[in-house]
């Protein structure tokens, strides 16, 4: 009996690994591709709701093709501005940048920001970091 339970909780517990949630990383392959993406599509913002932001409409390589992926309404982050997605051609290539929230407003992700709070003073020799009164 108890080889029994053993092997239902050690299946159990194997069976979760297939249900692991992708990282960042994973979700946020980088796209490179070969083909220019279209012009962008015009699109009518809507009037925004109290505490929403508009992120507009991108391309996004799909499988083959390039696909439409129309610009919406999501929850507005206070002391962040949004960077729309864009493509830039480096070496023959098309790659794709994602959107992301940018405190600072200089286009850096924070996550790879050398000076968050954008007062000329890295952060590694910041005593204040994210200091939002910057001088």
């Amino acid at each position: 009996m108890k080889r029994l339970i053993l092997a239902a909780g050690a299946a159990t517990v194997l069976s979760l690994g297939a249900f692991t949630v992708p990282t960042v990383a994973q979700a946020q392959p980088r796209v490179t591709v070969q083909v220019a993406p279209p012009p962008p599509r015009a699109e009518r913002v809507p009037r925004l709701h109290r505490g929403q932001a508009w992120v507009p409409g991108h391309w996004e390589w799909r499988g083959s093709r390039y696909v439409w992926i129309r610009g919406q309404q999501v929850r507005a982050r206070p002391g962040y501005q949004y960077r729309a997605p864009e493509w830039r051609e480096r070496d023959g290539r098309w790659e794709m940048r994602r959107g992301q929230w940018d405190r600072d407003h200089d286009g850096v992700p924070n996550r790879a920001d050398r000076d968050r709070d954008g007062d000329g003073v890295p952060n590694r020799a910041d005593r204040r970091p994210d200091n939002p009164n910057r001088n």
